[in-house]
């Protein structure tokens, strides 16, 4: 069957990701750090409990008003003809006590192909105190981002759907504060996210009923912004994802869903400079000062890998003038590359779940390992949602991370038999 390849590929490709972590004999010195930054980070945050009970495998899970996030071409295949969601999590609290991200969202479903959707990201960091070079008080300000979410889905076939959102983007770090005689601006940007989701219910794995689905995205579509006029224009978090979940029908009151997310972001990796002759030289990798699509399509073959040095610590070269790279070691960044999600879910009679999960990310390139856990409950209209995600290194700033979503079901579910599409 078509799903039992994509999930063994799905797994294949977590496997390969995961294998190029390094084992036992790599040192330190063998992992090159290289991590890739965006602006706007916010907008790579998942504000949802349920998926961040999963370790952040929320691609592929069954439609609700998170999905806008996540996968909008799932709407589709929610239960509800309506929902709206809130959610909030206090956001680094191991650093401060003040910085929050809150989500609102919520759909309809227009007659039986179209979903029509929106949401409001809203993150909050703080208070900030600012000072000039000497230390001397500015002034106090509160920085903000937002995001505004139109979103849309449309029905292709029975088991197909396809979705796209519309987004702008607000961030206000500096309060237009001028620095070293350069005014800063707030960033500005315009987004798009494009989704595809299959789903079947024509399953029967091991002996079991169940339902699988895919999901397929690439988020974060838009311009590269600058908090000043001067300044280099940087990539938003662009991001390609691809989930895959199934859940097992155990009986009328049993279920049991497990998820696997694997993505990468489509941001140009930064390449290796070196100082050659008194000059800044690019010796493996390509320029990432590109445009938005050059860079996502450059983001899958630009990993500079690792350069070979001399007893001197000096790059070696070849005979032709390029500089000598470590053998696979462009293939392994790429791989070290890719992000893992994976959680289970358990529903007892529709009414209460529990989940966990495990999220990896290499550490060359930014190091987040994390299990989470949580739980939910359903009561008639009314879904709670929480989450709560343990860090596995000490004094990591996202220990102790908590999610709250409460999500409200508006009118009938569409799989009552009267209601069903055709």
């Amino acid at each position: 069957m078509l799903s039992h390849k994509i999930l063994i590929f799905t797994l294949f490709v977590s496997y390969l990701s995961f294998a190029q972590q390094g084992g036992q004999g790599v040192t330190q010195n063998d992992i090159q750090l290289n991590t890739i930054t965006t602006a706007l980070p916010f907008l790579g945050i998942n504000p949802d409990s349920r998926s961040g009970a999963m370790g952040d495998a929320g691609t592929a899970l069954s439609g609700n008003s998170s999905s806008i996030m996540w996968n909008t071409a799932m709407l589709n295949f929610a239960e509800s003809k309506s929902e709206i969601g809130v959610s909030y999590t206090p956001w680094l609290r191991q650093l401060t006590n003040d910085m929050h991200l809150s989500y609102l969202s919520g759909y309809t479903r227009v007659g039986t192909r179209h979903v029509i959707g929106g949401a409001l990201r809203y993150f909050s960091l703080g208070e900030i105190t600012f000072t000039d070079a000497g230390g001397n008080y500015i002034r106090e300000f509160k920085p903000n981002e937002f995001e505004v979410t139109l979103a849309y889905a449309f029905k292709l076939a029975d088991k197909h759907s396809i979705g796209i959102n519309g987004k702008f983007a607000y961030s206000n770090l500096t309060g237009g504060l001028v620095t070293a005689g350069t005014e800063t601006k707030a960033a500005v940007a315009g987004i798009a996210d494009i989704s595809y989701a299959y789903r079947t219910e024509d399953i029967d794995w091991f002996k079991v009923n169940g339902i699988y689905s895919l999901g397929v995205t690439i988020t974060n579509i838009g311009n590269k912004v600058a908090y000043s006029a001067n300044a280099r224009r940087d990539f938003l978090p662009a991001a390609l994802k691809i989930g895959n979940a199934y859940t097992a029908k155990i009986d009328k009151y049993n279920s049991l869903t497990v998820s696997v997310d694997v993505s990468k972001l489509l941001v140009p990796t930064p390449p290796i400079y070196a100082n050659i002759d008194g000059e800044q030289t690019l010796i493996s990798g390509k320029n990432n000062d590109v445009g938005v699509i050059a860079g996502m399509i450059q983001s899958f073959y630009d990993a500079p890998g690792r350069v070979e040095e001399d007893s001197n610590g000096d790059p070696i070269q070849n005979e032709d003038g390029s500089y000598k790279v470590k053998k696979g070691s462009k293939f392994g960044e790429e791989m070290r590359e890719i992000m893992i999600g994976s959680g289970l879910e358990y529903w007892y009679n529709d009414i209460f779940a529990v989940r966990a999960g495990y999220f990896y990310e290499n550490i060359s390139k930014g190091g987040r390992q994390f299990f989470t856990m949580g739980v939910g409950f359903k009561y008639n209209i009314f879904c709670f949602d929480f989450s709560y995600l343990a860090a596995m290194k000490r004094n990591n700033p996202l220990a102790n991370t908590m999610r709250f979503t409460l999500r409200f079901t508006l009118g009938d579910r569409v799989n009552d038999e009267k209601d069903k599409p055709e």
